[in-house]
């Protein structure tokens, strides 16, 4: 197996996660917060689009599509266009307001563009650096790892918050 179709397996998994996760949502699933303090399904969703879409944008020398695809006017949120949500605090995270649908739109396109990337990789490509603020330099390489693992981690955040409002 190659790296790109090692990484293709990845990211597909978060891809099924996040579809399986908002799948016969009701309304108000997305904005509960499965405890206080959680982090409701809207942000999760939304989070990890924006940190896959800013990043593997960033690594490929793209456009985002939150503003290529006009999500950003789409989810019309009261945050700056280049928020990605790191660092939200409890209100910022409550602003982050979507339907189901929206949230799968953005998702499924930010998953088609990173599949679009990863396809056409080689192994060397892995070893390019795409950030050169850290030491040692970031690689494509470990950034996708990164981002990979962000993502599954809030994909199974979702699905837990998901879940925890009919749980017993």
């Amino acid at each position: 197996m190659k790296a790109n179709e090692l990484l293709l397996d990845g990211f597909g998994r978060i891809h099924e996660i996040v579809a399986a996760t908002l799948e016969g949502t009701d309304p108000d699933t997305p904005k509960r917060r499965p405890a206080a303090g959680a982090n409701p399904v809207a942000w999760l969703i939304w989070h990890l689009s924006r940190g896959e879409d800013a990043q593997v944008a960033s690594a490929a020398g793209l456009e985002q599509l939150w503003t290529a695809q006009g999500f950003a006017g789409r989810f019309d949120l009261p945050l700056p266009v280049a928020d990605t949500g790191y660092g939200h605090s409890a209100d910022q995270v409550d602003t982050v307001r979507a339907p189901a649908d929206l949230l799968l739109a953005y998702y499924d396109a930010v998953h088609r563009q990173t599949e679009d990337v990863l396809k056409d990789l080689d192994d060397a490509d892995l070893d390019r650096v795409v950030d050169s603020r850290w030491n040692p330099p970031v690689t494509l390489g470990v950034r996708l790892v990164s981002i990979l693992s962000d993502c599954l981690q809030h994909a199974g955040q979702a699905a837990y918050a998901k879940g925890s409002g009919t749980l017993s």
